[in-house]
């Protein structure tokens, strides 16, 4: 039986396609997720922002009470300067006052830090807003263009199977069945041409009866190395190689 490899060679391109275009389209979900993660991410930015920035204002708002409670304080300790009897007691309570003072004094440099460092935050959260929106913009265009490629793909494996289905009768079902048998071992690479007297993908040299029965195709022959279906691929002929039949010698 003289083999067909024109049929198989169509076959092996066609399925090498859709075993491509299949791994794109299963990596799908997890590239869009990838772009998601990369959202949440640069949301993330956004929200540590906004968190520094309440932490700042609630700190703000203890220090404040904290100067509130102590200037409560003095205020007693001025009314009690009215009712002391002895100059110690006096002094005592001065000192008091003075120490309260130097307290409050301390608390409103915080607050006045603390103020400072509210709008950097507010430009930091500015920043990471605008950086957001780039970054939402950017990432959902790639999400755009990943299902438009996944929709485009899906057609077009649509075809590449219609192909496939209408090739398969005409291939004799034992070659493929071996076909189909060395195609799911060898990682989807059933075929290896033969060229210069070597096995294309695994560099075994073919021995010379092998090559005489490649060239007579009349049975499928497997590569002893790598147990792919050998096929004979004629080189191409160069300028170098072509005949000089038909030209005229001058004398």
């Amino acid at each position: 039986m003289d083999i067909d490899y024109e049929k198989l060679i169509s076959l092996q391109k066609l399925d090498s396609e859709i075993r491509q275009v299949s791994l794109f389209l299963d990596n799908t979900p997890q590239r869009l997720e990838d772009i998601d993660k990369k959202v949440e991410h640069s949301s993330q930015a956004v929200s540590r922002a906004k968190e520094n920035l309440a932490q700042n204002q609630k700190t703000r708002r203890e220090l404040e009470s904290q100067v509130k409670d102590i200037k409560v304080h003095i205020s007693k300790y001025k009314v009690q300067l009215n009712e002391v009897k002895t100059n110690k007691e006096y002094t005592a309570l001065l000192h008091e006052i003075e120490e309260d003072q130097k307290k409050i004094d301390k608390i409103e440099e915080d607050i006045i830090s603390a103020m400072l460092a509210a709008d950097d935050i507010e430009k930091e959260i500015r920043e990471a807003n605008q950086r957001f929106s780039q970054d939402r913009e950017k990432f959902d265009k790639e999400k755009d263009l990943i299902q438009l490629k996944k929709r485009e793909l899906e057609e077009k494996i649509k075809r590449i199977q219609k192909d496939r289905d209408e090739i398969l009768p005409r291939i004799p079902p034992e070659q493929l069945g071996l076909y189909s048998r060395i195609f799911r071992k060898m990682s989807g690479i059933a075929l290896s041409p033969v060229t210069d007297d070597f096995c294309s993908m695994c560099h075994m040299r073919i021995r010379p009866q092998v090559l005489n029965e490649l060239k007579e195709a009349k049975k499928l022959i497997i590569c002893e190395a790598c147990g792919r279906i050998l096929y004979w691929k004629q080189r191409p002929e160069t300028e170098e190689t072509k005949g000089t039949s038909g030209e005229v010698k001058s004398l």
